[in-house]
């Protein structure tokens, strides 16, 4: 399966130097699940164009320091290949901002929620278990960082994932090709800490702290990466 990577943001710049490029930490994730033969990597943030979603094996939306309700030229030819995709039921996976746009081109509310940052490690509940999630436990830890929220789902989406502080973290699409999540499971804890660290002087110091305490509970991130990798083997096989 080739996969093609719509990176729609990068790395901070103070931590590219160390940590690398967006891309790269999908890759390694996908690698460790044995999913993808090969990687496309089209960057939509730097007006990249992108191809025919019809023609491609599998797709993922990264992160990116974009809002949604911004106002960038790459944003609404983003929405029409979301569509396109989905239309065309070419499996799709979308991690934070890509989470958030998926639910945006698809109909959902998507804005910067009151509850302010969400930093750190979150544990979320698992509401639901389609198949490739079958074997998931109750709640799954996992890194996260930002303000902007899934307010409302689109009416085709079912919560898989969700806490408190992020009551739509986790999506999949009634057509069984599309799934999205709020938090990060392509993040190591030491790109995600650093993450963090970055906050300071952002986010309350209330908030910073909590983040960098949370990572004293274990990682389900590789757990997370199993089950994308079972919702991609299973619809892009």
């Amino acid at each position: 399966m080739r996969l093609t990577i719509v990176q729609t943001g990068d790395v901070p710049e103070p931590l590219r130097p160390h940590f690398g490029p967006y891309h790269a930490m999908f890759e390694r994730m996908f690698e460790g699940t044995k999913t993808a033969s090969s990687y496309e990597v089209v960057a939509v943030c730097d007006n990249q164009m992108l191809a025919d979603p019809a023609h491609m094996d599998a797709i993922v939306l990264t992160g990116s320091p974009a809002g949604v309700y911004e106002d960038h030229a790459w944003l609404p030819p983003l929405r029409n290949f979301i569509r396109a995709a989905y239309a065309a039921k070419t499996p799709m996976l979308g991690i934070c901002f890509g989470h958030q746009i998926m639910a945006d081109a698809l109909g959902g509310e998507v804005r910067k929620s009151e509850k302010g940052w969400g930093l750190g490690r979150h544990r979320y509940r698992v509401t639901s278990r389609p198949p490739f999630m079958a074997d998931a436990p109750q709640t799954l830890a996992i890194a996260c960082s930002h303000q902007d929220q899934v307010i409302v789902p689109p009416a085709e989406a079912e919560v898989v994932l969700a806490s408190d502080f992020t009551p739509n973290a986790g999506l999949f699409y009634k057509t069984g090709k599309a799934l999205s999540f709020q938090p990060h499971p392509e993040f190591l804890d030491n790109y995600a800490l650093a993450l963090v660290e970055l906050r300071r002087g952002r986010a309350p110091d209330d908030v910073v702290e909590a983040g960098v305490a949370s990572f004293r509970q274990p990682s389900d991130s590789t757990r997370l990466a199993s089950y994308i990798g079972r919702f991609f083997a299973g619809e892009a096989s």
